[in-house]
C-alpha cells in the first residue's frame, strides 16, 4: 500500500516494530509534512536514507518534530543502532528529542543546529549508545555512521554571511535560492532538494498559480488557464478524488460556512445561500454518547446529516441519576426536524407518552444502514390490518405515520395545509380555490365567485375568470384609478358599462364621468401635459427655499459670532480712562479697566501662588450680555499692612503695559482683596507644557521661547518694571509657538512704599534669586537676568527642579562658593555659557535682556547647532496638546487679529523717561569659559586673567540700555539715574551705581570648603519642593548668651594696580575696627551720609587696596536679623549676624508654616526715609563690619561698589 510513496501527508509513527519486519517501503520517502515518532522498536536500522525534509506542521507533545525513544529490548540484543537519516538536511519547524536508546550510535555527533531552522530550540540528545565507533576522518566529526558515506552534509552552518538560508558551498556566490529547503545543487529555484513552500513541476514557488489573474488591459480578474491547486506542498492541476477545491487549495471537507457543490465535474466549496448542511456525530457504538439525552441534545441543533446512529433509550428520555443526567424535555426533540440523512441506524426504544408519532423526523429522507442494530433484522411484523392499524384512505401507497389524513407521507388526491383532501373547492364553497402541484390555494379576493365554474387559475388578480368589481387592463381592482401618479402625470379613469376602466380626457384634473371634456369633474384645465413641469418647478423652488433658509441661518449665526468676537475685541483691547483729563494733564496711557465686583464671576481655581490664588472666571460687562473668559488673580496681604481699596500709581503702571510677550492686564478690581484680571491662557505654563510634551518639543521651539521671554523682559525693563519672580511657572503659553511673561509687579502691589522689606510673611523663591536679592533684598533688572538664566535651565531640562536634593539653606552658600547649575544635556557650551553669564556674582557682568534677545535670535537661525535633542526617529513637529471644546472656545476668544500684534524692535529706545549714557557702569570683556557642570566662579586664575600683563581694563559703555531700575523689596520704578542727579531719594529703595574700575570685581578666592551643615534642628522647616523659611534656619546659640563659634576664615583679595609695592605683597591684617577704615554703613541714610562716615575715595586712584574678610555660613547669613555688639534687651535672643536693630524690645517673628512651593520667608525690617536727620532716629538696619561680627563678603559694601571711583565727586554707598 505504501510502496513508492515519496511524501507523507501527515505524521509518520513507527512504533512497536519487531526486528524481522520488512520496512523497505520507507526507502522512497523524501518528505514528511508532520512529525516522525520512532519508539519502542527493536530493528537495527531505519531505512529512511532518502528523507530530506521534516516540515513539522504538527508536533509530537506540542514541541518536537523528530522523537526517538526506547528503541531497544533490555532482554535481548536487538536494538536500534543507526538512524540512517543520511539525507536529512532540514527540519522546518519543531525540535529534536532522542533519549534512552541504549545502542543507538552517532546521534550525538550530528550537528542538529544545521538541520533545525528554529534556532531558539535546543536539541535534546542524551542517554544513548556509548561504545560507538568514531566518525570517519573525512567527516569532520559529524556523521550518521562510521563509514565515509555516512558523513553529514552541512548546508547551513558553513555558509557565507551573504547567504540568508542554505548553501551548496562556502563561497558567497554558492547560496541556495530562498525558496529552497534542505539544501540545493545550484543557485536557482529548480536546484532545490526540497521546497520551502510549494513545488510547481520541479520549481519552488511561494504560491501556486491562482485561479484568477489580473488583466491590466481590462482591469478585471479573469480565469487563469494555468491554474493549479495547493495539495500539501505540491501544486496539482486537479485535486484527488476524495478532496474538494476551496478557492486555490485541496481540502478534505468544506468549512462550516460553505457547502460542497459540483460544477463542470469539479467538486468545490461555495458559500451557503441559507442554512449550511451540518454533519453531526451520532450515538451508540464508536461514539462518546450512548443515547440522546439532555446533556447532548443541543449538539444536534441545525444538523442535516447524522454521522453514525441515533439511539433513544429510556435512560436518555427519563434521566440517569447515576450519571446525574436530568430528564429530557420533549419539546427539544424538534431539533431533529432538520435531519435528512442518518448514515447508520435509528433505534427508538423509548418515546414521550404524549407524542403519538415521529413527526420530528418528517424531513428524514435516508437511513443509510452502514451499521445495524444487533446486526440482525427484527422478525416480520404481523399484518397491520389484523390490528386495525391502517392508513387513511386519502393517503397514498407510500404509507403514513399514524391514523388520520394528517399523518400521510403523501396524499392520494390533494392536500390543504398538510392535510389530505379528496378535492379542492373549484366550483363550490365560500372561498374558491385552485390547485398547484396537488396543493389547494385560495383565489384572489377580487375574483368573482362563479357558481358551477372555475373562479381562477392562479393566485394573482390577473388570473380571475371574472372580476368582483372592475377590471383595469388584465387586473381586477376594487375601483378605477383616480389621480394615481403615472409616468406623465396623474391618471384618472372612469368605469364604462361593462365595468372596464377607461381613461378620462387629458384635460380633466379632478376625475370624470365619461371620455369627453364635458364629462370632467370640476373645471377643466388644459395643463395636464404641463403637470410634470409644474411639479419639477415646485420641487426646485422648495429646495431653493430650504437652501436659502439654511444659508440665512448660517449667515445669521456667523454674524452673531463676528459681532461677539468684535465685542470681545473691543473689551479686551480698549482701555478705559479713570476720569476726564484736563488740558494741562499728561496723556493717560493706562489700558486697564476698573472693574466692579458684579462684573466678575469666579469659577474653578486654576492654581495658587506666592501672592494669591488664580481663578478661571468670566467677565460680564455692564449693560452687555457677552461673557468673556478671563483669568482672575486674587491678591491678599495676609499681614494686614496693605489694603487695596484705592487705585495706586503702580496699579496704573502695570495696566499701561501692552506687549506681545507679556500677559496684558485687562483691569483691576479694588477691594479688601485686589483682583487682577488678565487674558485666559488655557495652555498653562511653560513648566507644565515641557513636562508633558518633552518628546514633541523641537530645538527651534525652545530657542523661540528664549527670545520671546527675553523680549518681554526687555519691554518691562524699558518701562522700569522689575519682575522679582521670573520662573518657568510664571511664563504662560498663548499658543505652542508663543509665550508670555506673567505675574510681574505683583510684589510692588503689596509693598508700594519706598521701604526695604525682608519678608516674613511673603515667601521668597530662593532657587531663582540672585545673591544680592537673597542677602540684601535688592531687586533690579539684573537680578531678573539671574532668574532668567534659571528659567532657561528649567526649559532646557524639560521642567527639572533647580538644585534638586539641596536644602534651601545651603543654596546661597553653594552660590558663594562658585557652584552653579549643571549643563543641560541638550545644550551646547554656547547656550550654557549664556546661562553662566546670567549667574555672575557681579550684576554688572551679567548680560542685559536686550543682549540676551539678540543672542538667542542669532541661535534661533540655526537651532540644531546649539540644541541637540536625541530622539529615536524623525523629529515630530511640535503639536499643541489636545484641548476640550470649551478650552478651544476660550482660545478662539483670545486669538484676535494676529497680524496686528506688535513686533518688538531692538533699536535705540525712545521711552517716556530720558536716557543718559551709562558711562559709570563700565563692563569688562568676557573671560575664558569654565567647564560644564557646576561652575566655580572664584577660580584663582580668574583675577589674573583679567588684570594680567598690566593692561588697562577694558571698558564699554552700556548706552544701549536705560538707567536700570533698582528695587529693594519695595519700589519697582525708581532708577539709579535719578539718584545720580542728586535727587533726595532714599538709598534703601534704590542703589546708586557709581563709576568704578572693573578690576575690583575680580577677586581671588582662597576659600576652603566648609563641612556640610548639621541636620536641621527641630525648629527648622523645609517643604518637599525645596523652599525654606529663614526664620527657622539652623542656629545653635549658646544657652548662656555666648556667641557662636567662628567658622574657618576665607579671604577675598582685590587685585588692583599696586604701584607702591610688588603685586601680591602681604598686607598686615587690621588689628582693630578703626584700622579697617570704616565702621558702619547706614543703609537708610541720605547720600550725604551720617557724621563720622569715612570720606569719599573717589580721587585716590593711585592708592593700594587689599581687603580681606571672612565668609560666613549660609545658615548665619539667612538667620534672623540679630543685634550688634551694643546692649540688648533682657530676654531677647542673641544676634550673631552682621545686622543691628535699633528698635529695642523687638523680637523675631515666629516661624512660618511649611508650604508647598520652594520659597523662603525672611523677616521684615523697616528703614524709613529720614531726610532731615543726620543719624538714624527711627529703627533702621545697619550692616556691622567688624572682625568679630561677620565675614560675609556680600554685606561688604566695598565688594559690591569698588573704592576706585572714576569721578571725584562720586558718592560712596
Amino acid at each position: 500500500m505504501y510502496n513508492n510513496c515519496e511524501i507523507v501527508m501527515g505524521n509518520l509513527e513507527i512504533v512497536l516494530i519487531d526486528h524481522a519486519q520488512d520496512l523497505s517501503f520507507l526507502q522512497t520517502i523524501r518528505e514528511v509534512t508532520g512529525y516522525i515518532l520512532i519508539a519502542m522498536n527493536v530493528f537495527a536500522s531505519l531505512p529512511l536514507q532518502n528523507l530530506r525534509v521534516i516540515r513539522g506542521t504538527q508536533f509530537y507533545e506540542e514541541k518536537f518534530a523528530l522523537f526517538v525513544l526506547l528503541n531497544y529490548n533490555p532482554n535481548a540484543t536487538h536494538a536500534l543502532r543507526h538512524l540512517g537519516l543520511n539525507q536529512l538536511t532540514e527540519i522546518l519547524a519543531g525540535g529534536v528529542y532522542i533519549e534512552k536508546n541504549a545502542q543507538l550510535c552517532h546521534v550525538d555527533t550530528v550537528e542538529w543546529r544545521d538541520i533545525m531552522r528554529d534556532t531558539r530550540q535546543e536539541p535534546i540528545v542524551r542517554d544513548n549508545g556509548k561504545a560507538c565507533a568514531p566518525c570517519h576522518e573525512s567527516c569532520g566529526g559529524h556523521c550518521w555512521g562510521p563509514g565515509p558515506e555516512d558523513c553529514q552534509k552541512l548546508t547551513k552552518t558553513i555558509c557565507a554571511p551573504q547567504c540568508n538560508g542554505r548553501c551548496f558551498g562556502r563561497a558567497p556566490n554558492e547560496c541556495c535560492h530562498e525558496e529552497c529547503a534542505g539544501g540545493c545543487t545550484g543557485p536557482l529555484r529548480t536546484h532545490c532538494f526540497a521546497c520551502r513552500h510549494f513545488n510547481d513541476s520541479g520549481e519552488c514557488v511561494p504560491l501556486c498559480p491562482q485561479p484568477l489573474i489580473y488583466n491590466k488591459l481590462t482591469f478585471q480578474l479573469e480565469p487563469n488557464p494555468d491554474t493549479k491547486y495547493q495539495y500539501g506542498g505540491v501544486c496539482v492541476r486537479e485535486c484527488p478524488h476524495n478532496f474538494v477545491v476551496d478557492q486555490s487549495s485541496c481540502v478534505r471537507a468544506c468549512p462550516n460556512d460553505k457547502m460542497e457543490v459540483e460544477k463542470n465535474g469539479l467538486k468545490m466549496c461555495e458559500p451557503c445561500g441559507g442554512l449550511c448542511p451540518k454533519a453531526c456525530e451520532g450515538t451508540g457504538a464508536g461514539s462518546k454518547y450512548q443515547t440522546v439525552d439532555s446533556s447532548n441534545i443541543d449538539t444536534f441543533i441545525n444538523c442535516t446529516k447524522i454521522l453514525g446512529n441515533l439511539d433513544f433509550l429510556i435512560t436518555g428520555l427519563e434521566g440517569d441519576p447515576w450519571r446525574n443526567i436530568s430528564a429530557l424535555d420533549p419539546e427539544k426533540l424538534n431539533v431533529f426536524r432538520t435531519v435528512r440523512e442518518i448514515t447508520g441506524y435509528l433505534n427508538i426504544q423509548s418515546w414521550p407518552k404524549h407524542m403519538q408519532n415521529f413527526s420530528v423526523f418528517s424531513n428524514l429522507e435516508t437511513i443509510g444502514g452502514r451499521s445495524l442494530y444487533k446486526a440482525c433484522s427484527e422478525p416480520p411484523l404481523p399484518p397491520a390490518e389484523q390490528e386495525g392499524k391502517v392508513c387513511d384512505p386519502l393517503c397514498s401507497a407510500e404509507g403514513c405515520w399514524g391514523p388520520g389524513p394528517g399523518q400521510c407521507l403523501s396524499c392520494r388526491h390533494y392536500s390543504r395545509r398538510g392535510v389530505c383532501v379528496p378535492t379542492c373547492r373549484f366550483t363550490h364553497g365560500e372561498t374558491r380555490e385552485f390547485s398547484q402541484d396537488g396543493e389547494c390555494f385560495e383565489c384572489h379576493p377580487e375574483c368573482e365567485r362563479i357558481e358551477g365554474g372555475v373562479t381562477c387559475n392562479g393566485s394573482g388578480a390577473d388570473t380571475c375568470t371574472r372580476c368582483a368589481h372592475y377590471r383595469d387592463g388584465p387586473h381586477c381592482v376594487e375601483r378605477c384609478p383616480d389621480g394615481v401618479l403615472g409616468e406623465r402625470g396623474p391618471i384618472y379613469k372612469f368605469p364604462d358599462g361593462s365595468r372596464e376602466c377607461r381613461p378620462c380626457h387629458e384635460n380633466c384634473t379632478r376625475g370624470c364621468l365619461g371620455p369627453l371634456l364635458r364629462d370632467c369633474l370640476g373645471d377643466a384645465l388644459p395643463v395636464s401635459r404641463k403637470a410634470p413641469t409644474l411639479i419639477a418647478v415646485m420641487v426646485v423652488g422648495g429646495l431653493f427655499l430650504s437652501c436659502s433658509i439654511v444659508l440665512l441661518a448660517l449667515l445669521y449665526w456667523r454674524g452673531k459670532k463676528i459681532q461677539k468676537k468684535r465685542a470681545m475685541r473691543r473689551y479686551l483691547e480698549r482701555g478705559e480712562s479713570l476720569e476726564p483729563l484736563d488740558p494741562s494733564e499728561k496723556a493717560n496711557k493706562v489700558l486697564a479697566r476698573i472693574f466692579k465686583e458684579t462684573e466678575l464671576k469666579r469659577l474653578k481655581v486654576l492654581g495658587s501662588g506666592v501672592f494669591g490664588t488664580v481663578h478661571k472666571g468670566i467677565w460680564i460687562p455692564d449693560g452687555d450680555s457677552i461673557k468673556i473668559p478671563v483669568s482672575i488673580k486674587v491678591i491678599q496681604d495676609w499681614s494686614g499692612q496693605q489694603s487695596f481699596h484705592a487705585v495706586t500709581d503702580h496699579m496704573l503702571a502695570i495696566g499701561s503695559l501692552d506687549h506681545s510677550y507679556i500677559v496684558r492686564l485687562l483691569g483691576i478690581c479694588p477691594g479688601p482683596q485686589l483682583q487682577l484680571v488678565t487674558q485666559l491662557l488655557p495652555l498653562g505654563s511653560v513648566l507644565e507644557y515641557v513636562r508633558k510634551n518633552r518628546d514633541s518639543i523641537s530645538p527651534q521651539l525652545l530657542l523661540n521661547w528664549c527670545v520671546q521671554v527675553a523680549k518681554g523682559m526687555y519691554y518691562l525693563e524699558e518701562h522700569r518694571m522689575v519682575h522679582r519672580n521670573l520662573a518657568a511657572r510664571n511664563v504662560l503659553l498663548k499658543s505652542p509657538s508663543q509665550v508670555q511673561v506673567a505675574d510681574f509687579g505683583i510684589a510692588d502691589l503689596l509693598y508700594p512704599d519706598d521701604k526695604k522689606y525682608f519678608y516674613n510673611e511673603v515667601k521668597t523663591p530662593i532657587k531663582w534669586m540672585a545673591l544680592e536679592s537673597i542677602h540684601f533684598g535688592k531687586y533690579t533688572h539684573q537680578s531678573d537676568v539671574w532668574s532668567y538664566g534659571v528659567t532657561l535651565w528649567e526649559m532646557m531640562t524639560f521642567g527639572s527642579e533647580p538644585y534638586a536634593g539641596i536644602r534651601l539653606a545651603e543654596v546661597p552658600d553653594l552660590l558663594e562658593k562658585g557652584e552653579r547649575l549643571s549643563q543641560p544635556q541638550i545644550c551646547t557650551i554656547d547656550v550654557y555659557m549664556v546661562m553662566v553669564k546670567c549667574w555672575m556674582i557681579d550684576e554688572n557682568i551679567r548680560p542685559t535682556f536686550k543682549e540676551l534677545a539678540n543672542e538667542f535670535t542669532r541661535m534661533a537661525r540655526d537651532p540644531p547647532r546649539y540644541l541637540v535633542i536625541k530622539e529615536s526617529g524623525a523629529v515630530p513637529p511640535a503639536e499643541p496638546p489636545t484641548l476640550s471644546d470649551k478650552e478651544l472656545d476660550d482660545m478662539e476668544t483670545l486669538e484676535l487679529d494676529e497680524e496686528e500684534e506688535l513686533d518688538v524692535s531692538f533699536g535705540p529706545t525712545t521711552g517716556l523717561y530720558p536716557q543718559r549714557p551709562r558711562g559709570s557702569c563700565a563692563r569688562s570683556p568676557s573671560l575664558l569659559s569654565p567647564p560644564a557642570g557646576y561652575i566655580p566662579m572664584n577660580q584663582p586664575g580668574l583675577g589674573s586673567t583679567r588684570l594680567g600683563g598690566g593692561s588697562r581694563p577694558l571698558r564699554r559703555s552700556r548706552q544701549e540700555s536705560l538707567g536700570r531700575t533698582v528695587s529693594e523689596s519695595s519700589e519697582g520704578r525708581g532708577t539709579a539715574s535719578e539718584l545720580d542727579l542728586g535727587e533726595g531719594g532714599s538709598l534703601s529703595g534704590s542703589l546708586c551705581r557709581s563709576l568704578r574700575s572693573r578690576g575690583d570685581s575680580a577677586y581671588l578666592s582662597q576659600r576652603e570648603s566648609f563641612p556640610p551643615p548639621p541636620p536641621s534642628s527641630e525648629g527648622s522647616e523645609e517643604d518637599p519642593n525645596g523652599y525654606v523659611t529663614p526664620n527657622c534656619a539652623q542656629r545653635d546659640p549658646d544657652p548662656a548668651g555666648g556667641s557662636m563659634p567662628e567658622p574657618e576664615e576665607e579671604e577675598y583679595e582685590y587685585m588692583n594696580r599696586r604701584p607702591g609695592g610688588a603685586p601680591g605683597a602681604p598686607q598686615p591684617r587690621p588689628a582693630s575696627l578703626e584700622e579697617l577704615g570704616y565702621e558702619y554703613m547706614e543703609v537708610g541714610s541720605e547720600p550725604g551720609g551720617p557724621p563720622g562716615a569715612p570720606p569719599g575715595r573717589g580721587g585716590q586712584d593711585e592708592e593700594d587696596y587689599e581687603y580681606m574678610n571672612k565668609q560666613p555660613r549660609l545658615s548665619r547669613s539667612l538667620g534672623s536679623v540679630s543685634g550688634g555688639p551694643g546692649p540688648r534687651p533682657e530676654g531677647s535672643p542673641p544676634r550673631h549676624d552682621g545686622y543691628t536693630d535699633m528698635r529695642p524690645g523687638e523680637t523675631p517673628a515666629p516661624p512660618a508654616p511649611e508650604e508647598e512651593q520652594g520659597y523662603e520667608e525672611m523677616e521684615a525690617v523697616v528703614t524709613p526715609r529720614c531726610p532731615g536727620c543726620r543719624g538714624p532716629p527711627t529703627p533702621c538696619m545697619k550692616p556691622l563690619r567688624s572682625l568679630e561680627a561677620s565675614d560675609c563678603a556680600f554685606d561688604n559694601p566695598d565688594y559690591w561698589h569698588s573704592r576706585l571711583f572714576a569721578k571725584a565727586d562720586a558718592q560712596r554707598t
